[in-house]
């Protein structure tokens, strides 16, 4: 054996891996490295394609044959993840990578490659993905989770003009529970509340812990009476028994606040706020009972209008006129353009222009902003392609950060293409970022992984800013606006920017001051140090794609102290 073979068997029983080379002609394998400590047999027992699958997870054989045809034939790279045999009845997982050696002719005569055990690593992902999705205490599905299925139920009762409901179950008088036993008897009492839930609610309902002391329960196939049978149902079971608990039966009651879908009301966030809102109705009532959601109205009246403007904004979005406006963002200390930020407006078919907040808050209500979203990312990403040296920020809902489909359509238009992804920025309101906060963290992680920059949006405006700001990992803070207008006359806003720079620059941040408007405010923020500034002293935004000889200045006023 050469010095080389005996350092390749040393580095690969290190690493823990086995290598093979694996003579297709006369199926046979050649192994060196650890094999009984990967497969939990001698590599004696290994020496032909039979002996090896013997090994393999049934379920698996298929997954492992897909990849080594799509490599042989397509010249792909095999690279694939499967279960073997790890003793009698245990399997574990492995990952393994290979390259076939060709004939003169072509055919494939040898495949070499390298097989890891990741076994350690799939669980960590598995505990990931549990964590990502359930809650802990319950192993019911998390507020994330459940607000997906309950946009699922929705869907499927628009589609097929089926009823569905969503309740929310409150436990009376947590808080005393708390205070008498403690929290770990507290938990104990909540455990046992989302088990009789399982045992009331029918196999196909969907229940979810929103956090604390209340879960919600999406129905499906259900009206009015279906959705008062139910939450009664509940009350009763609660009514009948007590909750065992370690320091013997507890007797608690809940209260019960709901609402039936499809109606006015057609977002899976404004059902989850619509059903809290009957809850706490109810709990006003002195609690242990069930209270339907019901509009007043002058709600109904609201919901209509807002209901005309979103196809309004439908028909725009399919003829067309949706547009930016764009707005510099200039470097502090020379005033020159670093980037511009991409303002959403509409264009009415009369050619007005219709600004933001007159449309976007209602679209996010009627659950239209996901679309709206996805069409000014295909703008941003056209743009990027048309001007080689234009940097651009789009701004993005809440609900677009925790949507999926979005992130696959950013990936499939950045990846591989580092120069498109490097003047992407993606901005996120601190407010949004701060509901699901745990969501926002993978999504700025994912968004960053892909090369793209993440700017945090009025900052400020949260009051757990600075707690969660590093975790966040953002590239860029952008101050809330109201800190910035007429920042001369508010030494309170100065001392508040300050410290935010302070801690910007500790964390290795870029920051953005917005609204900036006189030269005054400008001059501070520059002996302050902050990065960037924005706002009408610098520019307004304009109509057409900035270095467009026929760029319009938006003349729409903002309603808010932002400039957008």
């Amino acid at each position: 054996m050469s010095v080389n073979e005996n350092f390749l068997i040393a580095a690969l029983t290190g690493a823990g891996d086995v290598a093979y080379s694996w003579d297709l002609v006369q199926d046979t394998i050649e192994w060196v490295g650890d094999v009984s400590g990967v497969f939990a047999v001698s590599a004696a027992v290994l020496t032909t394609a039979d002996g090896f699958f013997d090994l393999l997870n049934p379920e698996d054989l298929k997954i492992r044959r897909n990849a080594l045809s799509r490599h042989i034939a397509r010249d792909e790279p095999f690279d694939c993840e499967y279960r073997v045999k790890a003793g009698k009845d245990n399997f574990q997982w492995v990952h393994e990578r290979g390259c076939v050696e060709r004939s003169p002719s072509g055919e494939p005569v040898r495949l070499a490659g390298i097989i890891r055990v990741v076994t350690e690593r799939k669980q960590r992902e598995v505990l990931l993905e549990q964590r990502a999705n359930y809650d802990e205490l319950t192993g019911h599905f998390n507020k994330s989770r459940l607000r997906d299925a309950l946009d699922h139920a929705v869907a499927y009762s628009d589609r097929y003009d089926v009823g569905g409901g969503f309740i929310v179950v409150g436990i009376d008088k947590m808080g005393m529970i708390n205070e008498a036993y403690g929290h770990d008897e507290a938990d104990i009492v909540i455990v046992g509340v989302s088990r009789r839930l399982e045992e009331a609610m029918r196999g196909t309902d969907v229940i979810g812990r929103l956090g604390g002391d209340r879960f919600g329960i999406v129905l499906g196939n259900i009206d009015e009476a279906g959705l008062a049978t139910a939450a009664e149902k509940i009350l009763d079971s609660f009514r009948a028994d007590p909750i065992e608990s370690t320091v013997g039966p507890i007797q608690l009651s809940v209260t019960v606040g709901g609402i039936l879908f499809p109606g006015l009301v057609q977002t899976s966030h404004d059902l989850m706020v619509c059903a809290e809102n009957a809850l706490q109705d109810a709990k006003s009532l002195g609690g242990n009972c069930f209270l339907p959601y019901e509009m007043s109205e002058d709600e109904r009246v609201r919901q209509r209008e807002h209901m005309a403007l979103g196809e309004s904004v439908v028909k725009a979005l399919r003829e067309g006129r949706i547009v930016f406006a764009y707005q510099p963002v200039v470097e502090c200390q020379t005033s020159v353009t670093s980037y511009y930020e991409t303002l959403v407006r509409m264009l009415d078919e009369s050619g007005e222009v219709v600004p933001a907040y007159a449309f976007v808050p209602i679209i996010e209500r009627l659950g239209l902003i996901r679309q709206m979203d996805r069409r000014t990312l295909e703008m941003v990403i056209d743009d990027l392609n048309q001007d080689p040296e234009l940097v651009l920020a789009v701004n993005i809902s809440g609900l677009t950060a925790t949507d999926r489909t979005w992130y696959r359509a950013l990936a499939g238009y950045v990846q591989n293409k580092p120069d498109i992804a490097r003047r992407l920025i993606i901005e996120i309101t601190e407010t949004a970022a701060m509901q699901d906060f745990d969501d926002s963290a993978r999504f700025v992680a994912a968004v960053r992984n892909l090369g793209c920059q993440v700017a945090l949006d009025d900052f400020g405006s949260g009051y757990t800013s600075f707690r969660h700001l590093k975790t966040l990992t953002v590239d860029i803070v952008k101050i809330d606006g109201s800190f910035v207008m007429n920042l001369a006359q508010s030494p309170e806003n100065q001392l508040f920017i300050k410290t935010l720079l302070n801690l910007a620059e500790g964390y290795g941040l870029k920051t953005v001051a917005e609204c900036v408007e006189t030269a005054e405010d400008a001059q501070i923020l520059k002996k302050q140090g902050v990065s960037f500034l924005q706002g009408y002293f610098y520019g307004k935004p304009a109509l057409g794609r900035p270095g467009d000889p026929n760029k319009v200045v938006d003349v729409t006023k903002p309603q808010k102290t932002k400039a957008e």
